[in-house]
């Protein structure tokens, strides 16, 4: 049993109970697979509340991934290209995940190669600000490619 005005020790389960009870606090039993368990005397209710505290302070610390999306026609043109370029280059140096997309309409989709070769042109083109997690893949009328900025050193 540990905790704040409690000698440190091995204690019966009652024993322990009572000095929890003197105290107006509660017994808490923080590791079960412990032997014997620790078990910690504390306002539960504060316990409760650290515990939320320090998972809050985790999920704000946590990095949020942000996808951006780039669509494409099979015939780009290459101005438009550029431009789309440009923007990719923008999303990867802000540390988002790209997803460049070609969809094909109608009839369309017999340009398929097309489609592939300019998501790999894209992905050549911006090798120098991510890398590639997904290779171009066709999914019903989109072929999706999904690049990840790189690590700035």
């Amino acid at each position: 049993m540990v905790g704040d005005n409690v000698e440190q020790g091995v204690y019966k389960i009652k024993e322990a109970i009572q000095i929890a009870d003197a105290q107006n606090l509660d017994l808490v039993e923080i590791s079960a697979s412990a032997v014997p368990p620790v078990c910690k005397v504390v306002d539960y209710s504060k316990f409760l509340y650290q515990l939320k505290k320090k998972e809050k302070e985790q999920k704000a610390k946590a990095v949020k991934v942000t996808v951006k999306e780039i669509r494409f026609g099979p015939q780009t043109d290459d101005h438009d290209y550029d431009f789309k370029l440009k923007h990719a280059k923008e999303f990867l140096n802000e540390g988002s995940k790209l997803r460049a997309y070609v969809f094909f309409k109608g009839r369309s989709i017999i340009f398929k190669e097309q489609g592939e070769v300019l998501l790999l042109r894209f992905a050549n083109d911006l090798e120098d600000f991510g890398k590639v997690d997904q290779m171009p893949v066709l999914e019903g009328k989109r072929m999706t490619i999904i690049m990840s900025p790189k690590k700035k050193k």
